[in-house]
């Protein structure tokens, strides 16, 4: 499917071999790509040169100051807010049991939106209940623009991309995203410098503490600093805020899709994944916690064999900071490298019958001895996804939480689906499921793992 690649005015090389995805060519060779591939360049009127676009030191040196915001006792805090949102998307969904198929990609989508927006920002923008809401049409409107400039020629230059309709509503879009982020950061600030003018004078009273308040990624950008002491400054802060916006909601929305497809599609992996949920829960209807997480197995490799057969991100790129061999074929420096994890994570050498739903292959003993650089759906080296932990984290709880309420059925074929690769793989005609509600399993099945 990815056979027509689109070709910049530079060389072009597409990866669809592991043999090309060596160590020394993830670590001194794609992964030092400080420099945005071809396409990136649309990204920068959203993002500027955030982590994502970023190159050399300035790479370098954010990538060091941001690291820690994903630290695993910052995640944590975070599950609260994907429990309520979640909680938020199940009662929606119970309009649909025992009705007709529906197409369920929207609702697990806004879901995801409204997890980022808080998590990030820490901001409630109820995209799940007021879809008409400008900032979410804005957010769309962007990604559609992007996509479609990218495959578009006609609309690469800068100085003519304005003269088009699409340019004038690129250029609207724009303005309302970087409007709410910038009233959010200045929102932000002035809670922090107040939580901090109150710790103060709480201090000189023991009797008074200052009372808890979520962190969101956007609290601990404002406090961070470099190796100089130096901190982001406000359009350093938009950059970050605006990419984990941007990029952190659609593609952990395609593989939370993907997997409830898939386990619609296999009803024997759904019935174990259920008894797992069913070990950890019971009956109890609580807010899923990390020790649950860890628990869930099996959910676990599900997510990773739904992001092996339809990886959220359909390619990503890198740019050669130097000559490196693949099979024998010189690769020069500054040259354009396309890795296609689709086609990368069908090789039947690494993954027998590859087209089959196995989740069994992520159980560990089985994982063993796999090539390293064989599965990469966050991309790897250096420049790897900085949020996968974070993906993984939503996706499990909000799967775990879906699931625990409804049995999915769907009689939609993979040749049906109508994949297309855009900024995100996602389905053209969307993802058709049925819903039952679940039976209450008794204490005595949950003990005895049924």
């Amino acid at each position: 499917m990815y056979e027509k690649c689109y070709k910049s005015l530079e060389p072009l090389f597409t990866v669809i071999s592991k043999d090309g995805l060596t160590k020394t060519t993830w670590s001194t060779a794609l992964p030092q790509a400080i420099n945005c591939f071809l396409f990136d360049e649309f990204f920068l009127y959203l993002i500027s040169k955030s982590l994502f676009c970023s190159t050399g030191d300035k790479w370098r040196s954010r990538r060091k100051m941001i690291t820690p915001t994903f630290h695993f006792t910052i995640l944590a805090d975070f599950l609260e807010v994907m429990n309520e949102q979640a909680n938020i998307l199940v009662d929606n969904l119970e309009k649909h049991v025992d009705k007709e198929p529906f197409d369920c990609f929207l609702d697990i989508a806004l879901c995801a939106l409204d997890i980022i927006c808080e998590t990030a920002m820490g901001k409630n923008v109820g995209a799940q209940n007021n879809r008409d809401s400008e900032y979410v049409h804005a957010i769309y409107k962007m990604s559609d623009l992007i996509h479609h400039r990218q495959k578009s020629p006609w609309l690469w230059s800068n100085l003519m991309y304005p003269m088009f309709q699409e340019g004038r509503e690129h250029t609207r879009s724009l303005k309302i995203l970087h409007s709410f982020t910038d009233n959010v950061i200045a929102e932000k600030a002035r809670e922090v410098e107040n939580d901090t003018q109150q710790k103060d004078d709480f201090d000189d009273n023991c009797e008074q503490s200052v009372p808890k308040r979520r962190r969101a990624f956007l609290d601990m950008l404002l406090s961070t600093t470099d190796d100089e002491g130096n901190k982001l400054s406000y359009m350093d802060i938009r950059e970050e805020v605006d990419t984990f916006m941007f990029e952190g909601h659609d593609t952990t929305a395609a593989a939370m899709n993907w997997a409830i497809y898939l386990l619609g599609c296999h009803p024997e992996a759904q019935k174990k994944v259920h008894r797992e949920l069913d070990e950890v829960f019971g009956n109890c209807d609580r807010p899923v916690t990390m020790d649950d997480l860890k628990k869930l197995r099996y959910l676990e490799c599900v997510v990773k064999e739904a992001l092996r057969l339809f990886p959220s991100v359909p390619f990503f790129a890198r740019k050669t900071s130097e000559d490196c061999h693949i099979r024998g074929f010189k690769i020069p420096k500054a040259t354009e490298v396309i890795v296609v994890p689709y086609v990368l994570h069908r090789e039947p050498e690494i993954f027998p019958d590859p087209e089959e739903f196995r989740p069994e292959r992520f159980f560990p003993e089985n994982s063993k001895g796999r090539h390293p650089y064989a599965y990469v759906p966050f991309s790897a080296g250096p420049r790897n996804c900085i949020g996968q932990r974070f993906a993984q984290m939503e996706e499990k709880a909000v799967l775990a939480i879906i699931l625990r309420r409804f049995w999915v059925e769907t009689s939609q074929e993979r040749e049906g689906l109508g994949l297309v690769g855009e900024l995100i793989l996602r389905p053209n005609k969307g993802i058709w499921i049925q819903l039952k509600r679940r039976e209450c399993v008794s204490e005595e099945e949950s003990s005895q793992g049924f």
